[in-house]
């Protein structure tokens, strides 16, 4: 059984590929935020330089796998050494490796279930939507423009199946994008502390 562990102060930023989630998160860590890296790009580039089989385009099983249980990691490492009174941002969370399983018709263990029941990022997701405008493909995504809005709503499906709450990101310049973030944390840090007074 795996231990309930809530972390309140752990945002989760996703959505599609290529929407400005990396610019937004870079814009964040500008202003003194912690910012968790991706995972699944960091492992496409290790993976490219030795060769490696855990890519979506040679072993997609794989590569579910292994992005799965380095953002498990990730969190736990992230959960046991950093100070989290301020807000924490990853850059996608473990649950985009469930969301991934499912765009590509693979078995959803009953360990990955676990851990997406029982470790809890912030309830609110922010997720930025499609962007036609800013969408470029590159050497580690490939995705044509289809597989950006099938896995943006599949993202919002998946994030809500284990209730979370998604928080859409408007298409703004990006210090507009940031300061909604923060606003909205704010916000909801007040109703919270008045509601509990």
């Amino acid at each position: 059984m795996i231990k309930l562990k809530e972390n309140n102060n752990f945002y989760v930023i996703t959505g599609g590929p290529g929407v400005g989630k990396t610019t937004l998160l870079e814009k964040l860590k500008k202003t003194n935020y912690e910012i968790v890296p991706e995972i699944a790009r960091e492992l496409i580039k290790e993976q490219q330089n030795n060769n490696g089989k855990a890519l979506p385009w040679r072993n997609k099983n794989l590569y579910k796998e292994m992005m799965f249980d380095r953002s498990i990691r990730s969190f736990e490492e992230i959960e046991n050494n950093t100070n989290k009174e301020k807000p924490i941002f990853f850059d996608r969370g473990f649950l985009d490796a469930i969301c991934y399983a499912k765009l590509i018709g693979s078995k959803i263990s009953e360990r990955m279930k676990s851990y997406a029941e029982n470790w809890r990022y912030n309830k609110n997701v922010f997720m930025l939507p499609p962007w036609r405008e800013i969408y470029e493909t590159d050497n580690e995504r490939k995705q044509d423009w289809e597989e950006v809005i099938l896995t943006f709503e599949k993202m919002s499906e998946t994030y809500k199946s284990y209730d979370y709450k998604i928080i859409e990101i408007p298409k703004k310049p990006i210090s507009e994008r940031a300061r909604f973030v923060l606003e909205f944390i704010e916000q909801n840090r007040i109703k919270n502390t008045n509601a509990q007074q």
